[in-house]
């Protein structure tokens, strides 16, 4: 422990580092297969994390992950370490095992040399396991296979490394077994990532380049910016220009995460860490920039990331129309946290004031607001999600549809939805159901590959509407939990597409418009109208909820009127004297009607726009 202890003090001043001593790699793997508690067994080994400030998830920072056992952001860490009594500073970054953010583990790829690729040795390949695999491949990264979990009763250890053997094309006995529960073949694991990883390649005298793979914003001390140094050196007090932006900025601190923040002399090539120049502004700091000296710095930007490509887009409307500033201000903040949102204001005319958000997936979109509502205090109501469509009017003009009401009226020539190469990994028991809801979302099969007796890939070209609301519940109980699901965008494909309206009382309300597949309009229109009718009080005067495409209506409710006894007053008497006060109510009713708004609760849009709406 004290040689451990020694390492570490030596290696906490970076810009005496030597780069042969680093050692830059990422844990990629399916979700649920044990990143963050390898993380944890890490940084327990290094000795860096005391035993008494020692928790589960120890690099999962929001309330959010801890609850949801889900890892959201991706967290960088210094760890150092020795082999054979030799320093070397390992610099790790654990990645989310969702679809919906495989954004952050791009990024994270992109900082690194190295890439420990974890399978569950109960569960074995999945198919984010896969599609990690090739993001990292594509980034021409060190693979170090691991089989995690082998403590369990349930691991198949050998099984799943003949698999894991075949994709790859190595040796099973070249697979490490390590169990992140309880700390089994940990130790010989990063013993084996600083032979088998690169050192970094760069050139320490050149101008100073560094790659910013991510950012948070502190309320204290401003915009918080981690960088991947490339070439060069930075130190505090320099200043440093934003290739991208051509700010210029000065260094107030910069140092190294070691896992909390810890101040040094500077950062040199090859290393990860983190710098704070005091800005406030958070459009400033964007991810994929590059960092230069603001004197005698490099003339040209490293190649950034690719931007996000929103999935799918949903309205974000504050309950309090007072909140609206408030709301663009929390979404610019989590923007810098979260570079793959994508926000622009509109209005509606039943919500008020909000903003068009764009979201990599439906998990994306329920964090994001959840995050909104916890870390800034927001009431907030989300519209039902909904994909970009490609309308071609009759008079040939081609409009870009992410909201409902932006669906042309009349007849248009072409609509053209966004469709997705979906990966499905199944038990070969379920096969069938599976090709069943494919077929039921309009798929359209690519392709069966049988990984082993009993696992199989299939490949299927599915429209990303029918998938963004519940097709993977759908997937999940159809196979008892067993499948897995990645995709990614395939671009478009023409298909028959309506707009179906809700008419309430003859006026179309906007927030309540979607648009479907020809086929299922119908059953959408009986399914939101009969919820309408539930969810909105009885007025004065019948209203009719109808659903309508363009002028033709498909389904209709009515919610009935309430009734008041004009005749309790009338004890006998002349039936004339009846009729007289009936047939004055009924006027009254008619003219109510003719003038009268209905009045929709809260509550009511709700219930019908969040994301359990049909």
């Amino acid at each position: 422990m004290a040689k451990i202890l020694e390492a570490q003090n030596k290696l906490i001043q970076p810009a005496h580092t030597d780069p042969s001593r680093i050692r830059n790699f990422c844990i990629i793997a399916h979700i649920d297969h044990g990143k963050s508690t390898l993380a944890d067994r890490m940084l327990q080994n290094s000795g860096i994390v005391e035993q008494r400030v020692m928790r589960d998830q120890y690099l999962d920072r929001m309330d959010i992950e801890r609850e949801r056992g889900i890892t959201i952001k991706s967290q960088a860490v210094r760890i150092p370490w020795q082999v054979d009594g030799e320093p070397y500073a390992l610099n790790m970054i654990d990645t989310p095992g969702h679809v919906d953010f495989s954004y952050e583990v791009s990024r994270s790829l992109a900082a690194c040399e190295g890439a420990v690729l974890l399978i569950d040795a109960a569960q074995g390949i999945e198919a984010q396991t896969l599609a990690n695999l090739y993001m990292a491949m594509g980034n021409d990264l060190t693979i170090i296979p691991v089989l995690n979990k082998i403590d369990l009763p349930s691991a198949q250890p050998e099984k799943y490394a003949a698999e894991i053997a075949g994709l790859l094309g190595v040796d099973e006995s070249e697979i490490f077994r390590v169990s992140g529960k309880t700390g089994e073949g940990v130790a010989e694991l990063m013993d084996a990532i600083v032979e088998q990883v690169p050192a970094p390649s760069g050139v320490e005298e050149a101008p100073a380049r560094a790659m910013i793979f991510d950012s948070v914003y502190d309320t204290y001390r401003g915009v918080v910016t981690y960088v991947r140094m490339v070439d060069g050196r930075l130190s505090p007090r320099e200043r440093v220009s934003m290739m991208s932006t051509g700010t210029n900025h000065e260094i107030l601190e910069i140092g190294v995460i070691s896992p909390e923040p810890i101040p040094t002399e500077g950062l040199a090539a090859g290393e990860v860490g983190y710098i704070i120049t005091g800005v406030k502004d958070v459009r400033q700091s964007k991810v994929g920039d590059t960092v230069t000296t603001a004197i005698r710095g490099a003339t040209e930007a490293l190649e950034g990331y690719e931007d996000a490509k929103p999935m799918v887009y949903s309205g974000i409307y504050p309950i309090d129309g007072s909140d609206f500033t408030n709301l663009r201000e929390a979404l610019e903040k989590l923007q810098l946290n979260d570079a793959a949102l994508t926000f622009e204001p509109e209005s509606s005319a039943a919500l008020g004031f909000g903003f068009r958000c764009g979201f990599l997936g439906l998990l994306h979109l329920e964090i994001v607001r959840e995050r909104l509502e916890r870390e800034f205090n927001l009431d907030l109501i989300a519209t039902a999600p909904n994909v970009i469509y490609e309308v071609t009017a009759e008079d040939g003009t081609v409009i870009e549809v992410t909201n409902p009401s932006e669906y042309p009226d009349g007849k248009v020539q072409e609509t053209r939805e966004p469709v997705v190469q979906a990966t499905i990994l199944t038990p070969s028991d379920y096969v069938g159901p599976v090709m069943e809801l494919c077929q039921e979302r309009r798929g359209q099969m690519g392709g069966m590959d049988y990984l082993s007796q009993d696992r199989v890939e299939l490949h299927y070209k599915l429209p990303l509407a029918e998938i963004v609301f519940d097709f993977f519940d759908s997937l999940k109980s159809r196979t008892r939990g067993y499948a897995s699901l990645d995709y990614e965008a395939a671009g478009q494909q023409a298909s028959d597409l309506v707009r179906v309206d809700i008419l309430l009382n003859g006026e179309q309300v906007d927030a309540f418009s979607a648009i479907v597949h020809r086929d299922a309009a119908y059953a959408y229109g009986v399914q939101l109208t009969k919820k309408l009718k539930e969810l909105i009080p009885r007025q004065q005067f019948e209203v009719p909820v109808q659903a309508a495409i363009g002028s033709r209506v498909i389904a209709r409710e009515t919610i009935k009127a309430l009734r008041k006894d004009m005749l309790a007053k009338c004890y006998g008497g002349d039936i004339s004297r009846k009729r007289k006060l009936l047939e004055k109510q009924k006027e009254g009713k008619k003219r109510m009607k003719s003038i009268g708004r209905v009045d929709v609760p809260q509550e009511a849009f709700i219930s019908a726009l969040t994301s359990e709406a049909p």
